[in-house]
């Protein structure tokens, strides 16, 4: 079962499904905003209050949902799956008025990316592990997203990730065959 960690929706749970996805642990999840909280506070940044979440490979919503519940303003989830969309429709609708969140039906490659994020403040990049070009992605990202826009991506410690110019690596956090990078556009 899987819950909210923190916020308005804490030990809520989450609908599942047991395939096609791998959501992100309540472990994780916890780490992941509470180095975001740290580095907030550290640096005066504001990346909750009227701001949104970009949820890349979204899966059940976990990471986006999580976020509406520790005060983000919406959540904007890509997903590509069919089966797993009707289960985060669910949990968004659980969770969340219709304003606060945005499913678009899409897989992740560099060429769909048509829009700018400009009131993205937070993005979060989980992708299956070793079938996505990451470091693409990352390139393309950098171009469309606002200054001081935090990048959290999780990937396999197999991937050698390389980060573009424009983002600097603030933090990396390992989780035994996984890493979380924490990149700010500067």
């Amino acid at each position: 079962m899987i819950k909210i960690t923190a916020g308005n929706f804490k030990n809520r749970s989450l609908e599942t499904i047991s395939k096609f996805v791998r959501p992100t642990s309540s472990l994780k999840r916890q780490a992941f905003f509470s180095t975001l909280d740290s580095f907030v506070l550290k640096n005066k940044i504001n990346l909750y209050e009227k701001k949104n979440f970009l949820d890349l490979f979204a899966g059940i919503g976990t990471m986006g949902l999580e976020a509406i519940s520790r005060g983000m303003n919406k959540a904007i989830f890509y997903e590509n799956n069919t089966e797993v969309i009707k289960v985060l429709n669910k949990n968004c609708k659980k969770f969340c008025k219709s304003e606060q969140f945005n499913i678009i039906v899409e897989d992740i490659n560099i060429s769909n990316i048509n829009e700018k994020f400009n009131d993205i403040s937070i993005v979060y990049i989980d992708p299956p592990y070793l079938v996505y070009d990451i470091n693409k992605l990352l390139c393309v990202l950098q171009n469309k997203v606002m200054k001081n826009c935090i990048i959290g991506i999780e990937t396999s410690i197999k991937d050698n990730l390389i980060i573009p110019n424009k983002l600097k690596l603030i933090k990396n956090k390992k989780y035994g065959k996984t890493n979380i990078s924490f990149l700010i556009l500067s």
